[in-house]
């Protein structure tokens, strides 16, 4: 019997009962932030007169954009948050009921794009609370030498997402539909509402899991921690005051500012790691310049991947003959397409990197991830110079979904993984928040892609951005050899249990 759960206690799937209660709630909080996910561009081009709030599709791409570069970019504060405040309990239900507030703020049928504006604000917020702390309670269910079980847990979990995932923009697209989009934003409150229902009903399998803070702040600490972010709310809040009263903010402005403070941050970091006083050994050292190199490689992956909620979600509903096997469906549902192939695909790639063993290391599966993300744009150049005579079918996204989804399981498994094996010793928890921050890097740049439209024709825009992911993946793979030797070692295992669709 496992720490966490009783001597009579009933076990989920042969695991902790909790891991039911953080199944569900992931499970219903994944469905809410999909579901918006699905709809949010279209809803912010649509014209007014339909309920929309009439931005261009590429200001509407910049937005959402920095919406999911935002969403990544919070983990880290959340985490702190967690650990040294409230403790990852507290975080999680916190955050889901921040995150139900932003959904119903969206949900609010006015038209005025300050709802809206208020309801991603608090999404943001509250997924920076839940998100990292459900995953950490996930892995503190299990003793700490329960490694086979705990990755076991942690395959189930990722299947409670990847559920979520699927469901949200069929059932949220659905409702959304003839621009019906505050029913649809409605549908994913309701999904965190049941997510956070189930989280509280099942909080006694947890088991005290996440009850207290880590390392709790001081009073002393507390106090200057309330100060820092008071002062950095105050000064943010002047600087887009004073932005504003000039008479020169825009949208898009601002979404390239937050883009460029996004790239910023790992630059910062990274110099911070490489020219500050940690006393890295020269192993350490060099395992950071290789990770380096890893994470452009994921950043610019993650660039092209991303775009499916908005330049292919655009695509899809005015160029795509939205027919499948004889069936209308919704623009919305093609972002089911991803979570659908990879729950297929995950046990197929497991079983093939276990098969590979030690003979494919991790630059080779970044350069394999790079060259399939950039051959998808190949395949979406050669579907809209076809749109140029008329609706294409559908079954062309679901050959570029498929093409990108076997780059994700070439490349998200071992993401974290290889994080974990080059972060320093200073640094072994920090690192793992770093992930994201590609991530965040790549949804930020790829929002700001759609700039590029206005100067060159959309066959010519996905062939730049297939070239991009394609020159990327053959430079990484050319210096596969120089990176092992800086990893200090010619092999990696990289078997994960299956990423989470981003």
């Amino acid at each position: 019997m496992t720490s966490g759960t009783g001597a009579h206690e009933k076990s989920f799937f042969g695991h902790p009962r909790g891991l039911a209660t953080l199944f569900g709630t992931e499970m219903w909080e994944r469905f809410s932030w999909y579901g918006l996910r699905a709809i949010l561009a279209t809803f912010m081009a649509t014209s007014p007169a339909l309920g929309g709030l009439g931005l261009t599709q590429q200001t509407a791409t910049a937005i959402v954009g920095i919406y999911g570069a935002l969403i990544y970019l919070v983990a880290l504060p959340g985490g702190w948050v967690a650990d040294r405040v409230l403790g990852a309990r507290r975080s999680v239900l916190w955050g889901g009921s921040v995150i139900m507030c932003g959904h119903i703020s969206m949900a609010i049928p006015v038209r005025t794009g300050a709802f809206v504006a208020l309801g991603l604000l608090l999404i943001i917020i509250g997924t920076g609370l839940l998100k990292p702390n459900i995953s950490s309670m996930v892995g503190k269910l299990y003793p700490e030498d329960d490694d086979a079980r705990r990755d076991a847990g942690f395959s189930i979990f990722y299947l409670g997402i990847n559920i979520g995932a699927f469901i949200a923009p069929l059932i949220v697209g659905w409702l959304a539909r003839d621009d019906r989009w505050h029913l649809g934003f409605g549908a994913a409150a309701v999904g965190m509402a049941l997510g956070l229902t189930q989280y509280v009903l099942g909080r006694r399998h947890l088991r005290g899991v996440g009850e207290a803070p880590g390392h709790r702040l001081t009073p002393r600490e507390r106090r200057h921690f309330t100060l820092a972010l008071s002062g950095a709310v105050v000064v943010v809040g002047a600087a887009l005051a004073v932005w504003v009263s000039s008479g020169t903010f825009s949208l898009s402005a601002f979404a390239l500012v937050v883009t460029l403070v996004i790239v910023a941050v790992p630059v910062a970091y990274f110099a911070y790691i490489m020219f500050g006083s940690h006393n890295l050994t020269e192993d350490e050292r060099s395992g950071m310049k290789a990770y380096i190199w890893l994470f452009i490689a994921a950043a610019i992956f993650w660039t092209l991947y991303d775009l499916a909620p908005t330049v292919l979600l655009f695509f899809a509903q005015d160029k795509t003959d939205l027919t499948l096997f004889g069936i209308r469906i919704t623009a919305a549902t093609t972002q089911a397409f991803n979570p659908l192939f990879i729950m297929i695909f995950v046990p197929v790639f497991a079983a093939l990197w276990v098969r590979l063993g030690n003979r494919v290391t991790a630059p080779q599966k970044f350069a394999l991830a790079l060259f399939m993300n950039g051959l998808s744009f190949v395949v979406m150049a050669l579907v809209a110079r076809l749109a140029e005579h008329g609706r294409i079918s559908v079954w062309w996204l679901v050959l570029v979904y498929l093409v990108q989804v076997f780059g994700e399981l070439a490349l998200s498994p071992v993401g974290l993984s290889v994080t974990t094996k080059l972060a320093p010793a200073a640094f072994k928890s920090q690192m793992l928040g770093v992930w994201f921050i590609a991530i965040s890097v790549g949804d930020a740049l790829g929002g700001q892609t759609a700039r590029l439209k206005s100067h060159m024709s959309e066959p010519m825009y996905f062939l730049t951005l297939a070239a991009i992911a394609i020159a990327a993946g053959v430079a990484l793979f050319m210096f596969v050899g120089k990176l092992n030797v800086l990893m200090r070692e010619h092999h990696e295992d990289g078997v994960g249990t299956g990423p989470e669709p981003s």
